[in-house]
């Protein structure tokens, strides 16, 4: 797009499906270096990602011709692909949670944000993903409903937080 000129920074949250701690410690590095792939193969560029067993992060620099649903829908079915190949779970199927967690900074918040996402251990030491998640809901003014918060509405009612 000649003549168009932006500065996108978005940091994404999203969950594995039911909240489960399936992604394992030791698969976590492959799994930053994956979905690394999969975003700089979309022409995107990837500042930071990391995780925890239940949850991942990740600060994108988005060009404007790409939507963010687009791009994290193929970030997480691609990575869902590979960790179903690879057989992280045996006897299972791995699954991220429908939706994510989207928020903008700008350029001079970005050092900040990059450290957050490293910390992911440190932070998780004294709260939960669901009290990050909300947090994060809050200081950025989202309105959410709690009853769909981390369930699947599709889902039978006891697979909610």
């Amino acid at each position: 797009m000649a003549n168009t000129y932006s500065q996108l920074y978005l940091h994404v949250v999203f969950a594995v499906a039911g909240r489960a701690r399936l992604i394992p410690a030791r698969h976590q590095q492959e799994l930053n270096r994956y979905i690394t792939g999969i975003v700089t193969n979309k022409g995107q560029k990837l500042l930071a990602v990391n995780g925890m067993p239940d949850h991942l992060h990740l600060l994108l620099n988005l060009r404007p011709d790409v939507a963010p649903s687009d791009i994290v829908r193929d970030i997480k079915a691609n990575s869902a692909r590979f960790i179903n190949e690879q057989r992280w779970l045996p006897g299972g199927r791995f699954e991220w949670q429908r939706g994510f967690g989207a928020f903008s900074y700008a350029a001079s918040q970005l050092a900040t944000v990059i450290r957050y996402i490293e910390q992911q251990p440190q932070h998780h030491a004294t709260r939960t993903f669901g009290e990050e998640y909300r947090s994060l809901l809050r200081l950025f003014g989202v309105p959410y409903d709690e009853q769909y918060l981390f369930s699947d509405p599709y889902a039978a009612p006891d697979s909610a937080e």
